[in-house]
């Protein structure tokens, strides 16, 4: 009987949490949102020219299968691994931050729970804490205590794939997470782009410019992420896991697809631009089909076209 009540009790908890998230974002007339786009693959962030001159991605041929960056360290003799290695960018172009507030009740708790914090389109206030933040998510964050990290990370946030070009899966990602902060300006004409740094959008902005999410602090309680309107996060092509695996690939064409916050946890003012994809070409030496049992040339790896805004860029073969 004490287990039915305490199920019928949370049952009720988490239905007078939603029905509060519900209410905050209602009660304010015009919310200003966030709108995420995932920017070309292999371009770097801000970058306003053609996306198939972008150049920040490469083919790596490495010594070291589980080395989790992937530097190209081989220098001759039998590879283990190939990865393409690609820059991905995400712009906030929307009318208001996106805003994200983490939280755990002690340091026994080894993830975070995460609330988006919505900015008022009334008075232009936004949630300074958790628990002033009451939209809640399904998001989660964790420590990331990997050399070239040591900070917090917001779970499910972006992926990347190697597709065919009938949407078949080939390769997923190896990233769990992402620090998310102002890393560069994107070129776009926003009218709620921060002007005045004693405005809560603007105080927002000196906090997220270079945000390092509590880097070197493991035992943090508390941790944002976000993006201010009119900037970006980037992460470039030789850091950890920014690579698919080519290994196992065959000779073909494929689609590279990067996709933000695709199972929607996150409120945005439009989700039609949280993807793109490029179409590569891959064929290995001689003309193979199947790579080689002992690699010792990478294959050639080339960019067809770049789909920004898309999940599909190859052209079908049907």
């Amino acid at each position: 009987m004490a287990g039915r009540i305490g199920a019928v009790i949370a049952a009720l908890t988490i239905t007078a949490v939603n029905l509060v998230s519900s209410q905050q974002v209602q009660a304010d007339p015009a919310p200003l949102l966030p709108d995420l786009r995932q920017a070309p693959v292999g371009c770097p962030g801000g970058f306003s020219g053609s996306p198939l001159s972008c150049r920040a991605w490469d083919v790596c041929l490495v010594e070291d299968a589980s080395a989790p960056r992937g530097q190209c360290t081989h220098r001759g003799g039998q590879a283990k691994a190939v990865r393409l290695r690609f820059t991905t960018s995400i712009d906030n172009v929307g009318d208001g931050p996106l805003l994200l507030h983490a939280h755990r009740p002690s340091t026994s708790t080894p993830t975070m729970r995460v609330r988006q914090a919505v900015q008022s389109g009334v008075d232009g206030s936004i949630a300074g804490s958790f628990p002033e933040a009451r939209r809640e998510t399904t998001a989660s964050a964790y420590y990331e205590p990997a050399a070239t990290h040591e900070h917090w990370h917001l779970l499910s946030f972006e992926y990347f794939q190697l597709r065919t070009p009938d949407g078949g899966i080939v390769v997923t990602d190896r990233k769990n997470g992402f620090c998310i902060g102002d890393r560069y300006t994107v070129g776009d004409v926003l009218l709620n782009r921060p002007s005045d740094p004693e405005s809560p959008a603007g105080k927002l902005a000196q906090r997220l410019k270079g945000h390092m999410c509590e880097h070197h602090n493991p035992s943090a309680l508390d941790v944002i992420f976000g993006i201010s309107v009119g900037s970006g996060d980037d992460y470039k092509h030789d850091v950890d896991f920014q690579w698919l695996d080519l290994t196992n690939v065959k000779s073909g064409i494929y689609d590279v697809v990067n996709v933000v916050n695709a199972d929607r946890a996150l409120l945005e003012k439009s989700y039609d631009n949280n993807a793109s994809a490029i179409a590569i070409s891959v064929q290995w030496p001689g003309g193979a089909v199947e790579p080689p049992e002992t690699i010792e040339t990478p294959p050639v790896v080339r960019m067809i076209r770049s789909c920004p805004g898309m999940e599909r860029c190859a052209k079908s073969r049907s």
